[in-house]
């Protein structure tokens, strides 16, 4: 890390280094046109089109690095950001809607714990003390029951059968882990999912505006398509209706022969992916025609 020191001039881009985060994140990178090429040794890679500095750490240092430290920005989970109570020192840009997860109490499904309240006062194992910790504080209340939270870095989902906790709190994706160590889940603590962090006083903030403004334009790429068709003016409202556009809908006169053609016009919309087919069902019952859709490759809005 001795490397950084050398990088004055470059913004400190800090990312996941492994886990369920790094694949996305890479791949969100690439969308954004941030070029590197990473050594499997080393845990800096400088990009080879922008003045970046990518620093590749564990997930839960990010927020401190970001917030506390000199990286500009950063990708790491809610989650992470909330157990290092970073939130106050940070800007949350972006919730970059992959790596979405929930943060559960789970109990043997066996067992005779069904509700939260009946945990207070035993031993609660997780990665996440200090958000377990203020769950249960909260439930403690005015009683003199003090809940003993256990921090377990691995295979927190072990615990219980191993005897080390009578419940764990652990992030859930699948469910699957979960269900193979036979517990069940009955209160999620919180919803997670990765967030582009930056900090309070970036040393490069407009190549933080600009890296932000890419990620914004790649996310825009990959849930909207573009719709493009043809309508008589007459029943423009109604097909507007169900293609507003991401902020507005593109309408121009076809040019019929030289002249404008007044009766008909051209619309361009960026539609949902997932509303696409129903979408172009109703464009053509009320009366529009080619109809024709095209995928968005990358995008600024």
């Amino acid at each position: 890390m001795d490397l950084v020191s050398h990088l004055p001039d470059r913004l400190l881009f800090a990312v996941p280094k492994k886990g369920r985060l790094y694949e996305k994140c890479c791949q969100l990178l690439s969308g954004a046109d941030i070029q590197f090429r990473r050594s499997n040794r080393l845990d800096i890679a400088l990009c080879t089109n922008l003045p970046i500095a990518l620093i590749f750490l564990p997930a839960a240092d990010i927020p401190v690095f970001v917030g506390e430290g000199q990286c500009d920005l950063g990708i790491t989970g809610l989650d992470q950001i909330k157990e290092a109570d970073m939130f106050d020192n940070v800007n949350d840009l972006l919730d970059l809607k992959f790596g979405a997860c929930k943060l559960q109490i789970q109990v043997p499904e066996k067992g005779e714990f069904t509700d939260p309240k009946q945990l207070v006062g035993k031993k609660i194992v997780s990665s996440f003390t200090k958000l377990t910790r203020d769950y249960f504080e909260q439930l403690e209340g005015t009683t003199d029951l003090a809940t003993k939270i256990r921090y377990v870095g691995g295979s927190v989902e072990a615990s219980v059968a191993l005897g080390v906790g009578d419940a764990i709190v652990d992030l859930v994706e699948s469910g699957e882990t979960m269900r193979a160590a036979g517990l069940k889940p009955i209160e999620t603590i919180l919803a997670t999912s990765a967030h582009l962090i930056s900090s309070k006083t970036p040393k490069h903030p407009e190549l933080v505006q600009k890296i932000q403004q890419r990620i914004e334009g790649v996310l825009a790429a990959q849930k909207f398509v573009l719709c493009n068709y043809n309508a008589p003016r007459a029943i423009l409202p109604e097909v507007l209706k169900l293609t507003p556009g991401r902020k507005a809908a593109t309408v121009t006169v076809l040019e019929s022969n030289g002249a404008g053609n007044q009766e008909w016009v051209a619309v361009s919309a960026m539609v949902e992916s997932k509303q696409i087919g129903n979408i172009m069902d109703e464009l053509k019952l009320a009366g529009a025609s080619d109809i024709l859709v095209f995928d968005i490759n990358n995008c600024r809005v």
